[in-house]
Order: structure tokens, then C-alpha cells, then sequence
């Protein structure tokens, strides 16, 4: 069963450390009974999770995506309220939860696991474009890649054409369309209906020695519609936050999705976790520069799979990223 779970004023509550003479996030932001309330609401940034990592498991990733809304949620409550942060313009929706109609094993078919990401597909996909219509932002924590498909179809569906996405990434997500999962979902977008749903598309941060050539072929043979840039040629930080601004340029000018894969961050925990990636002071900026940008449509942050060690920390740089994202976005639009 596929559900979304409209998040309590009630139940947000326990979950804040109070303390006298402070105010914490979570006592000023907003909360609904309903996804149709969203309209009546004042706050302009909704926040929802998807709590699920099917997508990952059907792509051999490690799994841990469905914990990152949870992890992500207890420590966004607790961020003070300040002059730099306020809660009045966010509302928390609530969390797509998936509970597979069987036990989820290595030996279950893909088919299987592919059908239950169709049905995701179309859960996020409603979600967005209802956030979209009521004239808000959508924000989406957690999951894994294969809901980009989702986000983009919804954005697609509410603004009535393709849209443009950028992501910050250490793979393409534009594997072969055998059954649905999280490295195909940028395929789908582009290819697996009548009329696309994404346009032009940009993926930074790429990882060489993890991408076969036949993506780079179609990078090739479509120019003018996408384009990668390799970490590998990304040593020099001043050089990072440039070549994003030209990967940018690419997309901005149409609405555009930002997605944000956490295995494009070093060593950080996350389904595919490196060695080799961006520092999160980098992504940060890029995020920043992202949100600046008047036709910025929504924002994803996936594959952050956090542990019982790690969750604290993870927590924490989801909500820096989130906080950034909606910052930067407030005071240039």
C-alpha cells in the first residue's frame, strides 16, 4: 500500500526539544488536515517525505533512503527560529510511506519490484502537481533517485509542458527502460511517453569510472538537450561553483527541477557512498545559486540512507540544505 500520511500539529510536537526563551522551527511552521488544505494555507515552501527505498533495493543500491525524512524531520523542528529562519512561511505536508503487498527479498523479481515503483511514481507525481496547483513549492526529502520521475511528471502534469531539471549527481539515472527503478528515472522522463515530460537536463558532478559509454553516446548524440560535467575535471572549488553556473545557464531559463542525489557528496551515507565527491560547503553554494533563479520549480534531496551512527549528521546537513535552498529562493523571488 502506497499512502500519504498528512503530518499532525499534534504529533510534530513530541518530537521538539523546547527550551525556555527560545523558539525552535517547529512551534512556528505550519501544518494541514488535508492536501486539499494546502491551498488555504499563508506558507508558500511545502515539505513532504517519501519514505521508501524499493527503487534503490530494484537497483542494487544499499538500502537506508526510507529513513532520511524521519532523520531529516527531528532535526529541522529543532532548528531555531531566528531573523534568518522563520516557520511561517513553511508547511510540513507529511510522508509518502510504501508497504509492499509481500516481504521484500533479494530473491524478489524486479518485475515485481519495478511495478511498485510505477505505482510510487504516480503517488509522487499527484502529490507535486497538487502543491504546484495550490501556487506552492514543493521540497521533497528522502527516497530514492527514482522519484525525480515522479517530481518531474507532477511539475510537468501542473505547468502544462516539459520542464528542464539540473542535477547534482554522481550518475545519469538514464539506464535502459527495462522496469522502472532508481537509475532510470531521468530515462523515463525523457523517453517513456508520447509527450516528454523533461526537456533539457543537466547532470554535474559525474562520475566516470561509474557510467557505461552507451550513456555517454546519447550524451553525445543529443547535444543540444543534455550535458554532464565529470568531478574528475572539478578539482579547484572556485572551478566547481563556475562550471555549475554554466550547467545552470543551460536549464534556467525554463521552469527547471533541482535534484540533489547525496552520493554526490563525499562520504556521505547514502546508497552508493564515496570516496570521491563535492564537500557539502560546495553543494551548499550550488544549491544557493540554484534557488536564486526566478523559474526554480521544485527541489528533491534523495539517497541519503542515514544509520543509527550517522543520523544526527544527516540530519543536520539535510536541514543546512534545506534552510539554504529556501532562503536563497525567498530572497530572490
Amino acid at each position: 500500500m502506497i499512502q500519504l500520511h498528512i503530518q499532525s500539529k499534534e504529533a510534530l510536537q513530541s518530537i521538539i526539544a523546547k527550551r525556555t526563551g527560545e523558539t525552535k522551527l517547529g512551534e512556528t511552521l505550519h501544518c494541514c488536515y488535508s492536501i486539499d488544505d494546502i491551498k488555504k494555507s499563508d506558507a508558500y515552501y511545502v515539505l513532504f517525505g517519501i519514505a521508501e527505498d524499493i527503487g534503490v533495493h530494484a537497483n542494487f543500491g544499499k538500502p537506508g533512503a526510507s529513513k532520511a525524512w524521519k532523520t531529516f524531520l527531528h532535526a529541522f523542528v529543532n532548528i531555531q527560529e531566528n531573523k534568518y529562519n522563520s516557520g511561517d512561511n513553511i508547511l510540513i505536508l507529511g510522508h509518502i510511506s510504501v508497504t509492499p503487498d509481500t516481504e521484500i527479498t533479494s530473491q524478489t523479481p524486479k518485475e515485481v519490484l519495478g511495478d511498485i515503483v510505477k505505482r510510487i511514481d504516480n503517488k509522487v507525481a499527484q502529490v507535486v502537481k497538487n502543491i504546484i496547483d495550490a501556487g506552492k513549492f514543493p521540497i521533497i526529502i528522502g527516497g530514492g533517485h527514482n522519484n525525480a520521475y515522479g517530481n518531474i511528471k507532477g511539475a510537468s502534469h501542473a505547468l502544462g509542458n516539459a520542464i528542464n531539471a539540473i542535477n547534482i549527481d554522481a550518475h545519469t539515472d538514464l539506464r535502459h527502460l527495462d522496469y522502472r527503478h532508481s537509475g532510470n528515472s531521468f530515462s523515463y522522463a525523457l523517453y517513456n511517453s508520447e509527450i516528454p515530460f523533461l526537456d533539457k537536463y543537466v547532470v554535474y558532478g559525474l562520475h566516470k569510472n561509474y557510467t557505461p559509454q552507451y550513456i555517454f553516446d546519447l550524451f553525445e548524440k543529443h547535444p543540444e538537450q543534455l550535458k554532464y560535467y565529470c568531478i574528475e575535471d572539478l578539482w579547484d572549488k572556485r572551478k566547481q561553483i563556475e562550471q555549475f553556473q554554466i550547467g545552470l545557464d543551460f536549464v534556467k531559463k525554463e521552469p527547471f527541477g533541482v535534484e540533489l542525489d547525496c552520493d554526490a557528496i563525499a562520504h556521505f551515507p547514502s546508497s552508493a557512498k564515496s570516496p570521491l565527491g563535492f564537500d557539502l560547503d560546495v553543494v551548499l553554494q550550488c544549491i544557493a545559486y540554484a534557488a536564486s533563479q526566478k523559474k526554480c520549480t521544485y527541489f528533491h534531496i534523495c539517497e541519503a540512507a542515514p544509520t543509527k551512527k550517522t543520523r544526527t549528521q544527516v540530519g543536520k546537513a539535510l536541514s543546512y540544505l534545506v534552510t539554504d535552498f529556501i532562503r536563497y529562493n525567498y530572497e530572490n523571488n
